[in-house]
């Protein structure tokens, strides 16, 4: 499959990218901007970010499309992984560079 082919697949499932940018970038734009935002560690916010990509494919293209639900439930699970990970022996949480933002 070439390029041009992988693009107008994705349009069917996740609509037009620009639509797409415009929602994604929106709904990252609100949340980066609250107070809440610089306490994230950087696995929360990058989650959030990707959450918000997938929404924006949600609303841009079709709502229908499994895979976006599932890949919002993933990127959720990737931070409780994180939170209840227990630390091993050899893991000391470096708390100077814990949260980055």
């Amino acid at each position: 499959m070439d390029t041009q082919q992988l693009i107008t697949e994705r349009g069917r499932t996740h609509g037009p990218f620009s639509l797409n940018a415009t929602m994604s970038q929106s709904l990252k734009a609100q949340i980066h901007g609250t107070h809440g935002w610089y306490r994230l560690t950087a696995t929360q916010a990058e989650s959030l970010d990707m959450i918000c990509h997938k929404i924006g494919r949600i609303l841009a293209g079709d709502a229908n499309h499994v895979d976006h639900w599932f890949d919002i439930a993933g990127y959720a699970q990737l931070v409780v992984n994180e939170l209840t990970k227990e630390p091993t022996c050899t893991e000391t949480p470096n708390k100077a560079t814990a949260n980055t933002r």
